[in-house]
């Protein structure tokens, strides 16, 4: 990829969901593959998570969790919008469809994002680095709004905006996923709006959508970046983050949110990340291709320039 340098931050999600995914994760950050992690406060592995984070000085943010596993925060007492009559978060697709239905109370979704903070702030001793959302809830219609406001009411600017150029088009993909990836891309896109009112910041380019699990190679990595790089103006450093879900898959019943791993956690796809992360390959590739890997806080703290957000938002409308 020729043009401009570019600055990439590589996002691990999940960390504290289980002791085997976050040792992966950790080896990955100390091999220099993993820039940042995003805990989720309500995993089993919370806690150690929180004290790996500490001892090897990893920036860390929330992963903020509305759909998997036990809540944090006062739905766990009673009834909620949130919650299934067992007490657990709705699911992937359980909530999305609740949140189409305006089945959920958009108060109590500010309770559960506020307590997950001050849980955050009680396991690390600080405010996280970034927010964003375990499986993109973060950018759904309606939560979006109260994610922003409780956002910049606790002073956190930066998040993720999942919007990865041409993931419509990725032949790889099968077509469940694909939908999904397209979905997230729409909301994310009209979670601008509120994200921009709040002065929340994210990076000139996102990738991931399309190089999940087995999905993600050294060559797909390069040509997605590629792909979501193009068309940006040219004047400046641009920055670009890339989620990952890597670590040693879990082995039940350790890890989870409340009800054991899942199969994504389970599956020897984490591993194949890990491995795809951590090889020379890929980060020669990057090399060559002018990206630079960098932690959040290497990034200048800043939204994308105007003319960068709205080259940004036009090439990625459908």
């Amino acid at each position: 990829m020729a043009g401009p340098r570019v600055r990439l931050v590589v996002t691990a999600d999940d960390f504290g969901y289980c002791p085997r995914r976050d040792e992966g994760i950790v080896e990955a950050f100390l091999a220099g593959a993993v820039t940042s992690v995003s805990l989720l406060v309500n995993g089993a592995a919370a806690e150690s998570a929180a004290d790996l984070s500490r001892r090897h000085k990893i920036p860390t943010g929330l992963h903020a969790n509305l759909s998997e596993g036990r809540p944090v925060g006062p739905a766990r007492l009673g009834d909620s919008s949130l919650l299934s009559p067992e007490g657990f978060f709705l699911g992937k697709m359980g909530f999305r469809e609740a949140v189409a239905t305006g089945g959920v109370a958009l108060p109590q979704v500010r309770e559960e994002l506020e307590a997950q903070l001050i849980r955050f702030r009680e396991l690390l001793g600080g405010d996280p680095t970034h927010v964003d959302g375990h499986q993109h809830v973060h950018v759904l219609p309606g939560v979006c709004q109260v994610f922003a406001e409780v956002l910049q009411a606790n002073g956190v600017r930066f998040t993720r905006l999942p919007v990865e150029r041409g993931v419509g088009d990725r032949a790889w993909l099968e077509a469940p996923a694909r939908a999904f990836a397209c979905s997230v891309e729409r909301d994310a896109l009209a979670a601008v709006a509120p994200f921009s009112r709040y002065g929340l910041w994210w990076t000139d380019a996102f990738v991931g959508l399309s190089t999940c699990g087995r999905h993600m190679s050294v060559h797909r990595v390069s040509g997605a970046l590629a792909r979501a790089l193009e068309g940006i103006p040219t004047g400046h450093t641009l920055t670009a983050e890339l989620m990952a879900h890597p670590g040693y898959p879990s082995v039940p019943p350790a890890g989870g949110c409340g009800k054991g791993p899942d199969a994504f956690s389970c599956s020897w796809e984490r591993l194949h990340e890990l491995r795809v992360l951590t090889a020379p390959t890929l980060r020669a590739q990057l090399a060559q291709d002018g990206v630079q890997l960098c932690a959040l806080h290497d990034l200048g703290s800043k939204r994308p320039g105007e003319a960068t957000l709205k080259t940004f938002l036009e090439r990625s409308r459908p």
